[in-house]
């Protein structure tokens, strides 16, 4: 029978109770195959570097750029556990004519001085936030990672001094170059140690031109306060924020005033979840169902007008007996439509804050029992490094092509364009 290479390096530590020196033999099969997926990566992305640059000779027709043997092993913690690594080195003797300096391979797959993947450098926060202490790190990681290996308490200190930092550097960074034409706003309340109980952090994101949403700004300050609105979006405005177009948020009276001051020609949208929740606790529990149906009906409406004329039988509806329920909606009609004004396409995003909602109620998750943030800096940071994994997964709004239009002053009518900006002369 034949056996694949490295078959009997696995099969000979086997004990008799199916078990190996480092623990199951299923996981010693998935570290050895992570092992040589990795060497495979590394050996192709090196043949194809020498290749392109094949051509490139000295006066003796000799290859500036060939293969030098292979780096000293080192250990990479991964998800699948530790693994042993040779990466391939390459003798580079090109020179690079503006700097005099000699130009050298980097590896796109394996930086030189990675010791563990950018996963599980993800993890470590999140375990953090969710409770597990620097000193419990090694224990619990190492039963699952089969390494110790960059995961020390010195480890996990260093990576929260190096999180303030990012935050820090991400707040007092340049605006002027993303333009944000649509903005969610919302204050999240988090289990974490922030300055008192009344403190929330506040949090800001918006849609590029093109369509991608993106992570503007997380502070703590007090939700209810439009002075503290009005200085993260005066500090917005201050590293080259333009207004955006259209500003999501909840009934906070604090945003909108602070956004009046800050950003007047911004347009307001009220977040239809919101809304409702207010509706809803304006009524009996009996009336809620029938009532939940008869807004959907509102901001589901086909256009502008259709939306109204839900309105008024809303109002027919429930005016008579519950007046307060029905007032919360009428005196804000505007602001609850502002959304039929924009791309049929864009509605469901620009209707309520749940792109931050969404993403904040996997964060509240995680900090509901995390009581190891010292200070409010530490927990925001923890906070701004979870909210950064989880952008790399947030999607495009629909019809992204739209966005740049909705900024060059397009106008919309039913959610269709009718005009297109003329260009500047």
């Amino acid at each position: 029978m034949q056996q694949c290479p490295g078959a009997t390096r696995l099969l000979t530590v086997v004990n008799e109770e199916g078990t190996t020196s480092h623990g199951s033999l299923i996981d010693d099969i998935v570290r050895e195959g992570a092992r040589r997926m990795l060497a495979a990566a590394l050996e192709a992305e090196v043949n194809a570097y020498i290749s392109e640059l094949a051509d490139q000779r000295d006066e003796r027709e000799h290859r500036l750029v060939v293969r030098n043997g292979y780096h000293q092993a080192r250990k990479v913690t991964t998800v699948a556990g530790a693994v042993e690594v040779k990466a391939p080195r390459v003798n580079d003797k090109r020179v690079d004519e503006s700097t005099g300096e000699r130009k050298r391979f980097s590896s796109a797959i394996l930086s030189p001085w990675c010791r563990k993947s950018p996963k599980v450098s993800e993890v470590l926060p999140l375990l953090y936030l969710h409770g597990l202490s620097s000193g419990d790190f090694v224990p619990a990681l190492e039963q699952f990672l089969g390494s110790t290996a960059g995961l020390s308490p010195a480890t996990v200190t260093r990576l929260t001094q190096q999180w303030q930092a990012d935050h820090a550097a991400f707040g007092e960074r340049d605006l002027s170059a993303s333009d944000y034409v649509y903005v969610w706003a919302d204050g999240i309340h988090l289990r974490i140690r922030l300055r008192e109980a009344k403190s929330c952090a506040f949090v800001l994101v918006g849609v590029r031109g093109d369509g991608t949403k993106e992570l503007i700004a997380v502070k703590d300050g007090y939700r209810e306060s439009a002075d503290s609105w009005a200085d993260l979006l005066r500090d917005c405005a201050r590293r080259g924020m333009r207004a955006p177009a259209l500003a999501i948020g909840d009934g906070a009276l604090g945003f909108w005033k602070a956004l009046a001051e800050v950003f007047p020609e911004a347009r307001l949208q009220r977040c239809w979840v919101h809304k409702i929740a207010n509706v809803a606790n304006a009524l009996p529990k009996s009336a809620q169902p029938g009532a939940k149906k008869a807004l959907q009906e509102i901001y589901n409406a086909e256009d502008r007008d259709h939306a109204l004329k839900a309105v008024a039988e809303f109002a027919k509806t429930y005016g008579a007996k519950f007046p307060k329920a029905v007032k919360k909606i009428t005196d804000d009609v505007d602001e609850l439509l502002a959304f039929y004004d924009f791309p049929a396409e864009h509605w469901v995003h620009l209707r309520t804050t749940n792109p931050i909602e969404s993403t904040f109620a996997t964060v509240r998750l995680r900090t509901k029992v995390a009581r190891g943030a010292g200070s409010p800096a530490a927990a925001l940071a923890m906070v701004f490094k979870l909210v950064e994994s989880a952008q790399q997964r947030w999607r495009a709004v629909n019809a992204p092509h739209l966005v740049a239009l909705v900024r060059a002053g397009a106008h919309f009518e039913r959610g269709l364009l009718v005009e297109r900006p003329t260009a500047a002369a």
